[in-house]
């Protein structure tokens, strides 16, 4: 048996959908439930102690509390009819023998990709938590409760990083999940995985954590992704994406998110992303439009290392902890004096011995955040304060850099074009190239830039300056000519 998982042995819970997300304008309704505002304590805490089970565990009352709160997510990526311009047309046929055969119109329509998908209910005004990888790019997302009634849904925000997505629909008074808290989650502790695998209808299953931070390397949608995985032996599989962890109370601990199998069908490992996390992500996305990430501009040294690996990146010291490979010069790190060959040994008191376990502790803080870290250096421990940074941190000195990132050609609007607009005026958006914005948006050429991050954009030198101000994630606002309508593009990690 082989000690590591391939990535060919590992699968998203849902069909992928290519492309960018649908991010709609501000959606109406309350901003969020109680249980995801800042730094708030978890609504029920899980009762569990880590002491001795003497009693039956009762599955029926935590899925009798978990189903209602689980939604099947269905979804539809529309093609539009292309033209073909010459060379090879989409049957692979050169272009003279297919008109030979099928006539001298040579467009032609891909068929409508379809994928489905689980999510959870987190308010009563229906804001449901699923997994980017399934609505990312849908044009259509169909979304049916436990009572069979179907809503319409819209994106309201993501992080391809986490995998996580947030959507809402227009309902009231729904069956919310209560949130538990995953920090608590001990190992052989009992669960169950609630979702809507296979098509089919609602389905329970039940299991233990057998493994907490775990990092399998699946998750390639973003830029910096954070892999803290809850494993458990609970069977899901395709069409589980989005769905509930919940402990024996009912409280959801974690969203599932993909499998370890060889045939892409449960074979006895499944990965959820722990509810602390999530909490943090959507209390972003719901108060500020997209996450806000703190950084600590390090490098980490695989774990287990031979000695003569140690000896290379300047590892000094034996003992658990997390080895600083290499810091950025200017992130938050070295500017409070970490520095190559260091081993973080905890964080704001929180023991750290992986690197999947350090990347969680630091994705629930925000730039700007103070964290206390315990540093090993020459068999000392040492106490550091560490103040993050955005991703941008190191970038505002470097703005025709960030505009390059962007991956577009830009045009200021003519103040003809702006008046009749009913626009102070803004920045066109004529080209599209590989970047951030084809690989984080669905944004297509002719969009009108207005503002960055809320700041008024009508020029090149107004977008450099913008985004030296951000702190890594931001909003793109403006509009398209001739559609009356404000459009939002969440934007995470510009590199």
């Amino acid at each position: 048996m082989t000690k590591k998982l391939t990535f060919a042995a590992i699968a998203l819970l849902a069909a992928g959908i290519g492309g960018g997300y649908a991010l709609s304008s501000t959606s109406s309704g309350k901003p969020y439930n109680s249980i995801l505002q800042d730094d708030p304590k978890p609504l029920v805490q899980t009762s569990y102690s880590g002491g001795a089970a003497a009693q039956p565990v009762d599955f029926e009352r935590a899925a009798g509390t978990a189903v209602p709160s689980v939604v099947h997510i269905r979804t539809v990526v529309k093609f539009k009819q292309t033209q073909s311009r010459g060379g090879m047309n989409p049957f692979g046929m050169d272009d003279q023998l297919f008109e030979r055969f099928f006539g001298g119109g040579r467009s032609f329509q891909r068929p409508d990709q379809k994928a489905s998908g689980s999510g959870v209910i987190i308010s009563e005004d229906g804001y449901i938590v699923t997994n980017n990888h399934v609505v990312d790019g849908a044009n259509e997302i169909t979304v049916t409760l436990n009572d069979r009634k179907d809503y319409k849904a819209k994106v309201v925000g993501n992080d391809p990083n986490t995998d996580l997505a947030l959507i809402k629909i227009d309902g009231k008074g729904l069956p919310v999940m209560p949130l538990g808290n995953s920090d608590e989650v001990r190992l052989g502790q009992w669960v169950l995985a609630v979702g809507y695998p296979l098509n089919l209808d609602v389905t329970v299953t039940q299991g233990i954590i057998s493994a907490k931070s775990r990092n399998i390397g699946i998750n390639r949608q973003g830029s910096a992704p954070v892999e803290a995985f809850l494993q458990t032996d609970a069977a899901v599989n395709p069409g589980s994406s989005g769905g509930a962890l919940v402990n024996t109370n009912g409280e959801l601990i974690g969203i599932n998110a993909a499998i370890a199998s060889p045939t892409g069908s449960y074979a006895g490992y499944a990965y959820s992303i722990p509810s602390n996390l999530m909490k943090k992500v959507v209390g972003d996305i719901m108060k500020y439009g997209s996450v806000q990430r703190g950084y600590l501009g390090i490098s980490m040294a695989p774990e287990n290392l031979d000695e003569a690996t140690r000896r290379e990146l300047g590892v000094t010291d034996d003992g658990n902890g997390v080895w600083v490979a290499d810091t950025d010069p200017n992130g938050a790190a070295a500017a409070a004096g970490i520095r190559k060959g260091d081993a973080i040994t905890k964080v704001n008191d929180v023991a750290v011995t992986s690197s999947s376990k350090l990347s969680e502790l630091i994705a629930m803080q925000k730039p700007g955040d103070k964290v206390d870290l315990v540093v090993l250096r020459d068999g000392k421990e040492r106490k550091v304060s560490v103040t993050l940074k955005g991703k941008l941190g190191a970038m505002s000195g470097q703005q025709a850099a960030a505009v390059e990132a962007l991956g577009a050609d830009f045009e200021p609007l003519s103040k003809s074009d702006a008046a009749k607009l009913r626009l102070p005026g803004g920045l066109q958006v004529t080209n599209i190239r590989d970047g951030v914005i084809s690989g984080q948006t669905n944004m297509r050429p002719g969009f009108i830039i207005t503002k960055i991050g809320g700041i008024t954009v009508r020029n090149i030198e107004e977008l450099k300056s913008a985004l030296a101000k951000q702190d890594g994630n931001f909003q793109i606002e403006g509009t398209y000519p001739g559609s009356g309508n404000t459009y939002y593009y969440g934007i995470n990690d510009l590199n």
